[in-house]
């Protein structure tokens, strides 16, 4: 199994990076097998660097926040109103029970609309638990908490012959978004690659419950449940990269890296096995300027040092 980076960036696309998207692709002893988890905002661009639309044999979303499924709308133009036709059957979507109501809606659909998007996606709810099979894939989606009504992690596992002749699993786990939850813990387990959000800081973002893992934190579920490689992944512009890897290295010893645009990884072996092609990599880190020194309109440059009026 192999996973592309196809978009890594937290919350919203960054200078380097689209938001949420990961391609992933399993051999079954007869043909390739694609399918992507998530499909975040500015991600349907970066995927077609390496994959035609049409290869694509499922569509796997973790939950309705834009940054994780708003390019199902590009999709839908893909291959409603491609001029040589979709020539395949419809592309198969799974996610929150919403997902059809909420990407008409985003698109414009009118709700009367007999047909909504219908012709081009086949809609299918996850079932918390319940594994679907696609090609050599067998995808659990673990319930965990985010605040939405429904969020997922995703655990991946994809049997594929080796040059034996015998049969090979590897398992991957996409965390989605979330904070820590046992949930998260029991989708990791054993993994041979953990896919895991850190949007948020130890000491910076305290005070938030239930939204995002920290460094630590997912390096705490790494350890906790046993995984052997953890890719540090949905870190926005205004977190620091070193900052979070610095804190999974403090509980967690196995191998840890950071999610970069157009990077394949080997999830059995943890091998990289692609280098980013001619764009800017991420995550980005962006250094703000001090707001006291930023130039407004109408709003005089201070001098260093300098303060404010304290109004």
């Amino acid at each position: 199994m192999k996973l592309t980076i196809i978009g890594c960036t937290g919350s919203f696309p960054g200078p380097g990076s689209p938001a949420s998207c990961y391609l992933v692709s399993a051999f079954d002893g007869e043909r390739e097998w694609k399918i992507l988890l998530d499909l975040g905002s500015g991600a349907l661009g970066v995927l077609q660097r390496y994959t035609d639309l049409k290869d694509l044999d499922g569509i796997m979303i973790t939950h309705l926040h834009p940054d994780h499924f708003m390019d199902l709308c590009g999709m839908h133009v893909a291959i409603r109103w491609d001029p040589n036709g979709w020539g395949r059957e419809r592309m198969t979507v799974y996610g929150p029970g919403a997902t059809e109501d909420r990407i008409g809606t985003a698109y414009g659909l009118a709700p009367t609309d007999p047909e909504g998007m219908h012709k081009d996606f086949d809609f299918r709810a996850w079932e918390p638990l319940t594994p679907v099979e696609i090609g050599p894939f067998r995808i659990t989606p673990y319930p965990v908490r985010h605040p939405i009504e429904e969020a997922y992690a995703l655990r991946v596992e994809a049997t594929e012959p080796v040059a034996d002749g015998t049969l090979m699993t590897s398992v991957l786990t996409y965390s989605g978004d979330t904070d820590a939850c046992e949930g998260l813990n029991e989708a990791a387990r054993d993994a041979d690659m953990f896919l895991c959000e850190a949007a948020f800081e130890e000491g910076r973002d305290d005070a938030i419950e239930g939204v995002h893992l920290t460094g630590k934190r997912a390096g705490e579920a790494a350890r906790d449940a046993g995984v052997h490689r953890l890719l540090l992944t949905h870190i926005p512009v205004w977190t620091g990269i070193n900052q979070v890897v610095d804190e999974a290295t403090e509980v967690y010893d196995g191998g840890i890296a950071v999610a970069v645009s157009g990077v394949t990884y080997g999830v059995w072996s943890g091998t990289r096995l692609g280098d980013p092609r001619d764009m800017p990599t991420a995550p980005v880190a962006l250094v703000r300027p001090d707001p006291e020194q930023r130039v407004w309109p109408g709003r005089p440059r201070r001098a260093p040092g300098s303060r404010g009026s304290g109004r």
